[in-house]
């Protein structure tokens, strides 16, 4: 009984942190950037706070995942207390950056309206909102209305290894965040933009896609089962849900590869004008 109860006040804890934390920061971020950039909107504000919460959320999400996949020797039945503690630490975060994502949204698109803006918070705006960013709202939301109950509640504490697995795939989400305050900044045409995007692609690619056959692999290195069959050994909800989890991340993938392709096309063009204008 006592044991139970530590557990429960020690999840409890991690929920309470997050709650503190992640709304915490955002506010200070906003209140230290209006004093130092008062050149800013409040667009600019609001969007480089979120991407900072963002990528401080990522870079506690890596720690915590390379923490527990270092520890778990066997991939089903090890187990570390850090997976459900952070879990819990991060519903806080994923529900309050909703919040500050439709902020940045509501405030881009008055800044880019101008007079003709709407004077406040409706449910057009919203609707704009949700209409425009529908699948990281959705991404949101079944992390903490299904990932979150299936870890805490349904995997009877096997599997924390990739669970741990799960949390590195933030590791590119902290680049992302860089990528677009370089862009707040007017920075996007500079070397330094282009080496992060090319860092945001890697570890996307890396820790976004390569992870799940890596965590199929590991698991048939745990039994003995060529990778190629280990599929047909899980649970058919397992693949499924690796499937759901996956589909999103390659479509975000082929986002990053077009937006990636335009920037070099547009890096590319002053180049050949200046070529051509030399052979005049």
């Amino acid at each position: 009984g006592q044991r139970y109860a530590e557990a429960a006040d020690t999840m409890m804890a991690a929920l309470v942190c997050g709650v503190a934390v992640f709304p915490g920061l955002f506010f200070s971020f906003r209140k230290i950037l209006k004093h130092t950039r008062t050149e800013w909107s409040e667009a600019d504000v609001t969007v480089v706070s979120e991407r900072l919460v963002s990528a401080v959320h990522g870079l506690l999400a890596t720690a915590a995942g390379v923490t527990v996949v270092s520890s778990c020797r066997d991939v089903m039945t090890d187990s570390h207390w850090l997976v459900n503690s952070f879990v819990l630490f991060g519903v806080p975060y994923m529900v309050f950056d909703i919040y500050t994502m439709y902020l940045s949204h509501y405030h881009t698109e008055r800044s880019r309206a101008g007079s003709k803006a709407p004077s406040g918070h409706s449910l057009q705006t919203v609707r704009a909102f949700l209409c425009k960013d529908w699948m990281l709202v959705l991404h949101h939301m079944v992390l903490v209305f299904i990932f979150t109950p299936i870890t805490l509640f349904f995997r009877r504490g096997l599997g924390d290894f990739f669970i741990g697995c799960m949390f590195i795939t933030e590791l590119s989400t902290p680049f992302v965040s860089i990528g677009k305050i370089l862009i707040q900044l007017h920075l996007d045409g500079t070397k330094l933009h282009t080496i992060n995007g090319l860092i945001v692609l890697l570890t996307f690619f890396t820790c976004r896609i390569l992870l799940f056959p890596f965590m199929y692999w590991m698991y048939g290195q745990q039994f003995g089962i060529p990778l190629h069959q280990v599929a047909f050994h899980l649970p058919l909800i397992c693949n499924v849900g690796n499937l759901v989890l996956l589909a999103p991340q390659i479509y975000w993938f082929t986002l990053l590869l077009r937006k990636a392709q335009r920037l070099y096309l547009r890096q590319r063009r002053p180049q050949v004008d200046e070529d051509v204008t030399k052979e005049d």
